[in-house]
């Protein structure tokens, strides 16, 4: 757990000056490419400033998601050896196999895009971008039962932990607009800038695609891949038109709460919770139950 510690001091440290850097560099282009988003001070420091309270409230929502994990843990018949190298390249790879499936939970299960559509409200792509998570969204801890299967093959919580730390620091570089494709063969195991741009685009045929941390094969091998053809539209499709970090933070859990508010029955308040971001309960009389992608994400401010 220390280790895990350590490993986020420095990485804020580093994620603060790449930033700069990065900002520095755009402000100093003569040529911008008209197709590319660029960067906002505003929205920047928006981004950051999201960060900067999750980072206070952090130990909080360890300790929420933590005990599932932990019991896992414990019901396992026996414990590998975070000593064996194999042991860490096994907890790697699954760590990035059930980050995809979480992922995948995140934008198809309105409860967990209430938090996870933090990280896509900005209209913008770059470094900043990458910190601009989710803090405190009641029940989103819930999507950690990706993890109960790593724990009950032995795999020690403290590892599994680790190792998602590992998947999330890979995603940092990768947001940005200023490293276009690189190499065939990295292309096609990898995540790549060009294929995480694709995952922030709110425009078709980009929806809901590219959900791989470390590795795009779970998106090929998923149906869920899609490559980069045309200009990338940042943000939501409705987008939230606020710079507030608080409001941004609980802007679709607001919307969410009031969609479940009105609903006419509990089928409808179940399905505002469940059902992907977009269904709406009058689509039941029509016998229409299926989510509209293009009203992804409720717009409030």
């Amino acid at each position: 757990m220390n280790d895990a510690l350590g490993i986020g001091l420095y990485a804020s440290a580093a994620f603060l000056l790449l930033m700069t850097i990065e900002f520095v560099g755009y402000k100093l282009d003569k040529e911008p490419k008209p197709q590319r988003a660029g960067i906002s001070g505003r929205d920047t420091a928006t981004s950051v400033s999201i960060y900067a309270i999750g980072r206070i409230t952090k130990p909080l929502s360890k300790f929420i998601q933590l005990p599932i994990v932990v019991i896992a843990a414990s019901l396992a018949p026996h414990t590998l050896s975070a000593s064996t190298w194999w042991v860490w390249a096994m907890a790697i790879f699954l760590a990035d196999l059930a980050y995809y499936f979480k992922h995948r939970m995140d934008h198809r299960i309105r409860l967990f895009w209430a938090a996870h559509s933090v990280h896509h409200s900005s209209e913008h792509f770059n470094l900043s971008t990458s910190v601009r998570l989710p803090w405190l969204i009641p029940g989103s801890f819930l999507s950690g039962v990706v993890d109960i299967p790593l724990a009950l093959i032995g795999i020690p919580a403290w590892v599994i932990l680790l190792a998602h730390s590992i998947v999330l620091l890979y995603q940092y570089p990768i947001h940005t607009e200023r490293i276009d494709r690189l190499p065939r063969p990295i292309e096609y195991v990898f995540n790549t800038p060009s294929h995480h741009r694709v995952h922030h685009g709110s425009n078709n045929p980009y929806l809901d695609k590219n959900y791989g941390g470390i590795l795009i094969i779970w998106d090929r091998i998923f149906g869920s891949y899609a490559e980069e053809t045309e200009p990338v539209k940042y943000g939501l499709t409705k987008n939230i038109g606020t710079f507030n970090p608080l409001k941004a933070n609980y802007h679709e859990f607001a919307a969410m709460l009031r969609d479940i508010r009105n609903a006419r029955t509990w089928r409808g308040r179940i399905g505002y919770l469940l059902q992907p971001p977009g269904w709406r309960e009058f689509e039941l009389a029509t016998g229409h139950e299926h989510a509209d992608q293009t009203d992804k994400a409720p717009a409030t401010v």
